[in-house]
């Protein structure tokens, strides 16, 4: 008696996970303005009327995994930045490790970042609460964990930054660079530009932020 009852809730979860997990790799692929229930539905391997039994649109679907996702991303962010700064011995030798794994291709993250750069190249074409959403539930709060982390060191002495926020923009800017993730690039000279750009940017944010002698 209890088995049927207490299995329909987990298919219905093994359905909706399915089903974000299809959407998120199709709208990788072709993007939102490109990706079409049926296309989700054969990916995920459910009907598509199994898909409009969880989400009233494509757009609402189109939402929840991009959020759904953004929050997985920060989430990893948070425990890097606690990894690595969270205490600290060699400042500049934390920030670098940082850096590279912030910046290192996560396979498991693959499909995410691209919608993010399908995202950023249309939109114009999405409302700005979805845009708005996606920054508040991924970068932004990566970003902000990063500032809050970089006060602290401010706190001690060893960073001198009247804005922490700012601060921590900066220094995921200077560690970016278009060059990583080409899948062109072979796995050694990716790691060879991972290391010159994770140092070259710590080098520079460090000239900035570390406290003048004298």
């Amino acid at each position: 008696m209890t088995g049927p009852t207490t299995s329909a809730p987990r298919r219905r979860t093994q359905k909706r996970r399915a089903i974000l997990d299809g959407a998120l790799r199709v709208f990788g692929r072709v993007g939102y303005l490109g990706a079409s229930i049926d296309m989700i539905a054969a990916e995920a391997d459910v009907s598509t009327r199994t898909i409009y039994n969880h989400f009233e649109n494509k757009e609402e679907l189109f939402s929840t995994v991009l959020l759904e996702s953004s929050t997985r991303v920060a989430v990893t962010r948070e425990a890097l930045v606690e990894q690595h700064l969270g205490v600290v011995t060699d400042l500049e030798s934390a920030l670098i490790a940082l850096a590279k794994e912030w910046v290192r291709p996560n396979p498991d993250f693959e499909d995410h970042f691209r919608v993010v750069r399908r995202l950023r190249a249309e939109s114009d074409r999405f409302p700005r609460e979805v845009v708005r959403s996606w920054q508040e539930a991924g970068p932004f709060r990566a970003r902000r964990a990063l500032a809050a982390r970089m006060a602290l060191l401010a706190d001690r002495g060893l960073l001198v930054m009247p804005d922490p926020e700012l601060a921590a923009q900066q220094f995921m800017a200077l560690i970016t660079d278009a060059t990583i993730g080409r899948a062109e690039v072979s796995t050694t000279a990716l790691e060879s530009e991972i290391d010159r750009v994770a140092r070259a940017g710590v080098h520079t944010f460090l000239y900035g932020y570390l406290p003048r002698k004298g």
